[in-house]
């Protein structure tokens, strides 16, 4: 008789808290390319109604690419279902709509958001690396010899760039790390819940979290109307945006500008810190850092997954999808299917053509994708002079979810 193994588990956020199950990820691609996942309570939050897993990086982008058929306004873009009187909310962000409606936004917000703008930053973000990696190495020196990156370089880089380019002033920096901590680590243990009245957390992207969030955000749109500055929140405070637009895009910015280059940039420090013979290579100059950091976000995606709606009853891969059903696209899975990316679990830092997803695909794909090139590019060609080779001291401290693939902590030993 024949045994049929299980359908993996990819949705416990705990099992990314020990590494990215890439072996899980490989079996689903092998056998199970849409694979019906349980969404069970865990870690307090409750159980929901099931996903469809996507993992290949055909189908993945082919979800990416139907915006008509694979929604983001039905039921948003998070696993987890928004409480019904929260989704009317939470559809007023772009990232949670669909064309046309999503383009128009995209197009305003494109506005403020332009490479013209971000380039000018490029010197900025060089002095803020090469002042942050110098303090880091004079820690290690003045110690054993190990320093933690995330806490000691990563952490503040991406902040203080995010908010330069926002136009946020220096004291008010602090305020939104806390609310992208809120947003984004809301599974890990390291930051508890908000319950409500009935014991359950209350979702942190729900009306009642982001109140002081969004109260900032006009006020300091106000400011910017009457002392306007060469930063995103002017011209996004002088565009044709109502308020909870703004507030939204600002949301939008805040969090998901702030959390990209803050998961990429370690993460790919650590695939370097692992593989030193790449290492060696990119410091010999026999690679491109432009090029090595495209191979470093397919290594080190810093989204697992985002979810779609069905809008329509259709077969993908096979499978019977109903209209109303959620697809999740695993961003990790693809990068290493070997359909796509010979030898994929190796970092190849010449790897070309690299179409990882990492940034997404289609009208969605991240608008931010050029800023967070430009800062990771920057921080890798400052590391190349600042640092002398490096190795992780320790295992880096996982983020507990299913959703960032971020590191608390990476101590980092540099051996000269």
């Amino acid at each position: 008789m024949t045994v049929v193994p299980p359908v993996p588990d990819v949705f416990d956020p705990r099992l990314y808290a020990r590494g990215i199950p890439y072996d899980a990820y490989r079996e689903l691609r092998d056998r199970h390319p849409v694979a019906w996942q349980d969404e069970y309570r865990v870690l307090g939050w409750p159980a929901g109604p099931g996903f469809w897993a996507v993992t290949r990086h055909a189908d993945v982008v082919r979800v990416l690419k139907d915006a008509r058929r694979y929604s983001s306004y039905l039921g948003a873009t998070q696993i987890r279902d928004p409480d019904p009187a929260d989704l009317p909310f939470i559809r007023r962000m772009m990232l949670n709509q669909d064309p046309p409606g999503h383009g128009r936004l995209r197009r305003l917000v494109s506005r403020a958001f332009t490479p013209a703008r971000v380039d000018r930053f490029a010197a900025a973000a060089t002095a803020r690396a090469r002042a942050l990696l110098g303090a880091a190495r004079a820690t290690a020196r003045d110690g054993d010899g190990t320093v933690d990156a995330v806490r000691a370089v990563t952490d503040e880089y991406a902040l203080l760039n995010l908010t330069d380019l926002l136009g946020v002033p220096p004291g008010d920096r602090g305020l939104l790390l806390t609310w992208t901590e809120r947003v984004i680590a809301y599974q890990d243990p390291d930051e508890p819940p908000v319950l409500g009245p009935d014991g359950t957390p209350v979702n942190p992207r729900s009306p009642a979290m982001l109140e002081e969030m969004f109260g900032y955000a006009r006020d300091l749109a106000a400011h910017k109307r009457k002392h306007p500055g060469d930063d995103v929140l002017t011209s996004l405070a002088h565009a044709d945006l109502s308020d909870g637009e703004l507030e939204m895009s600002f949301f939008l910015l805040t969090v998901a500008g702030n959390d990209t280059v803050r998961s990429a940039a370690p993460g790919g420090l650590l695939a370097l810190a692992g593989h030193p013979e790449e290492q060696r290579a990119l410091r010999e100059g026999r690679f491109a850092v432009t090029t090595a950091v495209e191979e470093l976000l397919r290594f080190h995606p810093p989204v697992l997954h985002f979810r779609r709606t069905a809008a329509e009853d259709h077969v993908l891969h096979g499978r019977r999808v109903r209209r109303g059903d959620k697809v999740v696209v695993f961003h990790a899975s693809a990068n290493h299917d070997e359909r796509v990316f010979p030898d994929p679990h190796r970092l190849d830092l010449g790897r070309s053509p690299n179409p990882h997803v990492s940034f997404g695909d289609g009208p969605h794909v991240c608008l931010g994708a050029h800023f967070a090139r430009l800062q990771l590019r920057v921080l890798h060609e400052e590391v190349l002079r600042a640092l002398p080779p490096y190795e992780a001291a320790t295992p880096p401290r996982r983020l507990v979810s299913h959703f960032i693939n971020g590191l608390k902590s990476l101590p980092l030993r540099l051996l000269r």
